[in-house]
């Protein structure tokens, strides 16, 4: 299957946004002596895409340069373990920089899960180079080959070959992640911890709600403030002072002498999904068949998903320093080459003048492929003539940053001989990850209405396909029903994927479904479901509890069935897979963003409840190795199987259908 290139995804609304602003208007760290060893593809006449790059070390150390980054997801590890192992090092002799814009190639945005299916044979077939450089050489190590100043430049030497599966020592294995004490210890410096010599702290001031406009501003009191500078360039209004706290004291002197012009919005919790109806934009429409025309009884539903932010623990930061007209940033992003541009631009600069250093940082989930942090701080740093550190805090990254788009999903099938006759799904506003249906089908419709959001939409850990996996699956327990066929039976009747029926399988079975799915027992039930996205494969088997005062949904067990080819971390694996349950979990229970008036009303931790240790399940998880098949990314797809297992379970605990996210029982307190 061809990978999908990220920026090309419909569900990634950020990447076509506008830069934020628009503005009237070194430090460097670099490799010591060795060998830099460049790996160019030819893609083409004129065309050679830079797509590795390995520093061997006077000492005998190799470090491996990529333009991905490390948001908690493993990357660092897994590209040092495909180098050792083509390199035939020991992991701890291989070193990795990433997300360097003056250091290492661009590798593209973090995101797709495809670090895994994308760089990583681009750094094994660098390292396989490197390797056959040296056995060429008769030299005895890297570092005799560095002091030797050799040279590998070009298209990948004819013959390079990687080492077998059969012949890993390292991928394959469970690694421990680079690194990982200072994690525990926190020695580990995050975006928000970059400390620079004479660093000021800086905080923006925001619009009072969506779409407002900055009419007029007096600094004269923020100005007034021991050590406190103040600026306002077009609409970007902020300060910078000794301490955050003086800060934001300063930012309130602003708040009070700011004038704004409000809009009027039409759109709030109560109403949005009708109001995504109303305000529908371009469709893209796929039919196969006659599906109007097809026989069978008609069956129809409606599905609701909301809004949904990212909520990670380290929320927007920044530290920007200029120098000689050189602009440093470091900062939490996925996507280092792109804020780099955007930073570029916004402050008329050549690319070459600008560095964005990306250290590991306090997650991601789709939610940082944009640089609003950065620029803030380097227009701060600008007006202060000294760097700046910029942190979000909570409220803002709820109120500002974007989030998951809501969906309105309707579908209808008929059914016909206790088979799928005709198939019509349609997703309004939230994407097209996952839009088409997995099942054999022989007249369907697949359609995405784009809307117009009323919140700022962006992409999301697995994009839409959470959205339109909880709608066809639980869609397909109901068909199952009306078929009078077993859920399990149901789906294997109409799946001719043979990965997406071993999962389904390999789940049931450990599950116990069969046996369990017949048993009934008040309050409690059982369900499952299973999707693809990314070219990966998932299934899950869930039990729940209903309490029957409260209504509240509590998952009780989850067994998980995941296949992403050749698994190359196992340990990370599970970490990987761990996670995305827990963060669906959430959009299960509780998470949802309320709004009104063009403000956010729940931005907080106290009033958006994520996931917490009350919450977590006895979970199981069962990973099918696949040595026959390219490794795939992992980081998204475990997500999308959770919601529809836990919608079914509702009913089968409860007889009630499920058509909307959080569950319409679940507890929101």
């Amino acid at each position: 299957m061809a990978e999908m290139d990220p920026r090309l995804e419909l569900d990634r609304f950020e990447l076509r946004e506008p830069d934020p602003y628009r503005f009237e208007l070194d430090r460097r760290e670099f490799l010591g002596a060795g060998l830099l060893l460049t790996l160019l593809v030819r893609g083409g006449a004129q065309e050679a895409v830079l797509e590795a790059r390995l520093h061997l070390g006077d000492d005998g150390t190799v470090t491996v340069l990529s333009g991905k980054v490390e948001e908690g997801q493993g990357a660092r590890t897994e590209i040092a373990m495909a180098a050792a192992e083509e390199l035939g090092l020991p992991l701890e002799r291989v070193r990795v920089v990433l997300g360097d814009t003056s250091q290492v190639p661009n590798d593209g945005i973090t995101a797709g899960s495809r670090t895994t299916p994308g760089t990583i044979p681009a750094v094994r077939r660098a390292a396989a180079s490197a390797r056959a450089t040296l056995e060429g050489s008769g030299l005895k190590d890297y570092g005799a080959l560095a002091k030797s100043g050799a040279s590998l430049k070009g298209a990948a030497p004819a013959g390079v070959t990687l080492r077998r599966v059969e012949q890993w020592q390292i991928l394959g294995k469970s690694q421990p992640r680079p690194g990982g004490e200072g994690l525990v210890n926190g020695a580990h410096e995050f975006p928000s911890d970059i400390r620079r010599p004479g660093m000021l702290y800086g905080a923006v001031l925001r619009p009072p709600a969506y779409g407002a406009t900055l009419e007029s501003m007096d600094l004269a009191a923020a100005r007034k403030l021991p050590g406190v500078v103040a600026v306002r360039d077009g609409e970007f209004a902020g300060c910078a002072a000794r301490t955050s706290y003086e800060a934001r004291k300063a930012l309130e002197a602003m708040a009070a002498a700011a004038q704004w012009s409000i809009p009027k919005h039409e759109a709030d919790s109560g109403n949005l999904f009708d109001y995504l109806k109303r305000n529908q934009g371009r469709v893209r429409d796929n039919v196969k068949g006659a599906p109007a025309a097809a026989p069978g009884r008609r069956h129809r539903a409606e599905y609701r998903c909301a809004y949904v932010q990212h909520a990670p623990m380290e929320p927007r930061a920044a530290v920007a320093e200029w120098e000689n007209g050189q602009l440093t940033v470091w900062t939490g992003t996925s996507n280092p080459f792109s804020v780099r541009d955007t930073l570029a631009r916004t402050f008329s600069l050549n690319p070459s003048r600008v560095r964005v250093l990306v250290p590991d940082f306090g997650g991601g989930f789709g939610g940082k492929h944009t640089g609003e942090a950065a620029i803030e701080a380097a227009r701060l740093a600008k007006e202060a003539g000294k760097p700046v550190s910029l942190r979000w805090t909570r409220a803002e990254e709820f109120a500002w940053a974007y989030s998951r788009p809501a969906a309105l999903i309707e579908v209808e099938a008929a059914l016909e001989g206790g088979a799928i006759a005709a198939w019509d799904f349609a997703n309004y506003n939230s994407g097209a990850a996952a839009l088409e249906s997995p099942y054999r089908l022989a007249n369907s419709r697949h359609r995405y209405i784009e809307c117009e959001s009323p919140l700022r939409p962006g992409s999301y850990r697995a994009l839409a396909s959470t959205a339109n996996n909880f709608a066809r699956e639980a869609f397909m327990d109901e068909l199952a029903e009306a078929a009078g066929k077993d859920p399990l039976d149901f789906r294997l009747a109409h799946l001719d994927n043979a990965r997406i029926r071993a999962v389904l399988e390999a789940a049931a079975e450990r599950f116990g479904w069969r046996k369990r799915v017949a048993e009934k027992r008040p309050g409690r039930g059982v369900g499952l479901a299973c999707g693809t996205e990314k070219n990966s494969m998932v299934a899950a088997c869930v039990e729940v509890d209903v309490d029957a005062k409260t209504g509240s949904v509590r998952l009780v067990e989850i067994v998980q069935a995941y296949e992403c080819g050749k698994i190359l971390n196992p340990a990370n694996l599970r970490q990987q897979a761990e996670g995305c349950i827990l963060q669906g979990l959430g959009a299960v229970l509780r998470e949802r963003m309320e709004f009104s008036e063009g403000r956010v009303t729940n931005g907080s931790f106290a009033r958006y409840r994520v996931p917490r240790f009350a919450d977590v399940p006895k979970m199981e998880l069962v990973f099918l190795d696949r040595p026959d098949l390219e490794p795939i990314g992992a980081g998204e797809t475990p997500i999308i199987a959770i919601a529809p297992a836990m919608a079914n379970a509702f009913h089968h605990a409860t007889g009630q259908r499920a058509y909307s996210l959080p569950l319409p029982m679940a507890k929101q307190t």
